[in-house]
């Protein structure tokens, strides 16, 4: 079965909330599509009222507003209905929802490491034995992982590049680059993660934080 293909203007609003405050050329970036066509058609988007280029802090990019996360989410929708594929997305978040539970503590223990007098302490990254534990566990739910996104891309080839990212980052943590595990400026696994679940949430027309 070869993979369905999203228009591109579905994609273009698409990227703009699953990969949240990015540039027109990441939006292309991350589905392979031309710079100058994505423009026209967040550019479009933007006079329906369903997106805003922002700017600050010496940032700009596009911004989704409440308008365009209910076009993109019917969007969605009508797609998935069309292909039949709704059972299948499902299932696919009803077993991600465990990895991501064992992903959000693992991102806890990187960040976190309890001692007697303080709970909430913060790993300073010296005990590579519980560093070597967190990274364990990133490993194994990387495996689940690379399992779904394949299930999902087979299906929808937006879903396609996730799992690449997740290894690229796992590598780079493997070769001592540990800013790969959390960093908000890069595709780290935690960046790549979140930018899944968010996908399969549109996808599905779920609300965030009501699938623990």
């Amino acid at each position: 079965m070869i993979p369905h293909a999203s228009e591109l203007e579905d994609l273009a609003l698409h990227g703009v909330r699953v990969l949240g405050f990015p540039t027109t050329a990441r939006v292309a970036g991350r589905f392979g599509l031309d710079r100058d066509a994505v423009e026209e058609m967040l550019l479009d988007a933007e006079a329906c009222g369903w997106v805003q280029r922002l700017s600050f802090g010496g940032s700009s990019g596009w911004s989704l507003t409440d308008a365009g996360r209910a076009e993109g989410e019917r969007r969605l929708a009508a797609e998935l209905d069309a292909l039949g594929a709704r059972d299948v997305v499902a299932d696919v978040h009803a077993r991600f929802r465990p990895l991501n539970r064992r992903f959000g503590a693992a991102c806890t223990d990187w960040q976190l490491r309890p001692t007697r007098l303080d709970p909430l302490a913060s790993n300073d990254h010296t005990d590579w034995r519980w560093d070597e534990r967190v990274l364990r566990t990133l490993r194994s739910v990387g495996d689940g992982f690379t399992g779904l996104c394949g299930e999902l891309s087979g299906r929808l080839a937006r879903f396609g590049g996730y799992a690449g990212l997740y290894a690229a980052a796992l590598r780079r943590v493997d070769a001592g680059e540990r800013g790969w595990v959390d960093g908000h400026d890069r595709d780290s696994l935690h960046l790549v993660w979140i930018q899944f679940h968010e996908d399969l949430l549109a996808t599905l027309g779920v609300e965030r934080g009501t699938d623990p």
